[in-house]
């Protein structure tokens, strides 16, 4: 089946659950763009709902094997669409000619598995979605065990997220919960908690991260609340040599997540 008209029912969803969270939350669906991202989606075994292809734009054709959706491409619930729907549908122009609606499925602590050693990112009160798909980013390089996400402002299925996290919201486990919840979670599982502070706090690679250990970062404008500072095992900075006091938070937690995994290995 070919989709031409942007008045077609399911293109009009697909756009809904691009623009709104209130449709993404309703339905229990989410869109994922790109090729690679929904591959990394469907390898984390997220349930496919409906996938929409331009074949104009496709880098090898349906079937090739060279296509690492090759077998969703021809499923019953694959629909071609024009170029012109693809246009209207597609938040960027680059992603390979797919986007997939996928069912959402919520993790909670109780689902992160149990480690030895893990490696947490802790991130209270996350704002925009670009700087938490870069989080994830960074934490699928150093291989963290988790990102948790604390009192979030955004939900974890906004489109802008799955595209700068280029499919790590799939790979590094993402939970969201409240800020007592996780302190309750990383205390009960004898977790090291390190708060990334100005004040009151030492340089992070004089802090051992050897052990099982919580980054937590708060927001560039406001910091962490004191609920996480008081709950803190140790303050720890990132020397500021400059004018200006803080970093990206997601610049600052490639920085720290890093030290963690020079002292590991």
């Amino acid at each position: 089946m070919t989709i031409s008209s942007v008045q077609n029912p399911r293109v009009k969803q697909l756009v809904l659950l691009q623009q709104k969270s209130s449709e993404r939350r309703k339905t229990g669906l989410f869109v994922v763009e790109g090729q690679r991202e929904t591959a990394h989606c469907l390898e984390a075994g997220y349930q496919l709902d409906s996938l929409f292809y331009c074949e104009e734009l496709l880098p090898y054709p349906p079937d090739s094997h060279l296509s690492p959706l090759s077998s969703h491409l021809s499923s019953p619930n694959s629909y071609q669409v024009t170029p012109q729907v693809y246009e209207k549908i597609a938040y960027r122009g680059s992603t390979e000619g797919v986007l997939a609606v996928v069912r959402s499925r919520q993790l909670t602590l109780s689902d992160l598995p149990e480690k030895d050693n893990p490696l947490y990112v802790v991130l209270e009160s996350v704002e925009k979605p670009g700087n938490l798909g870069a989080v994830l980013r960074s934490a699928d390089a150093a291989q963290a065990d988790a990102v948790i996400v604390c009192d979030p402002l955004t939900d974890l299925y906004n489109p802008n997220l799955i595209r700068s996290s280029i499919g790590a919201i799939f790979t590094v486990p993402c939970v969201a919960c409240t800020s007592d919840e996780c302190i309750s979670f990383l205390k009960q599982h004898h977790v090291r908690i390190l708060t990334a502070q100005l004040q009151d706090s030492h340089l992070y690679y004089d802090t051992d991260m050897r052990q099982a250990t919580a980054i937590v970062m708060g927001t560039e404008s406001t910091g962490l609340t004191d609920v996480w500072r008081r709950a803190a095992d140790a303050h720890i900075r990132i020397p500021m040599l400059g004018r200006l006091d803080s970093l990206n938070v997601s610049v600052s937690a490639a920085i720290l997540l890093f030290e963690a995994v020079r002292q590991r290995h």
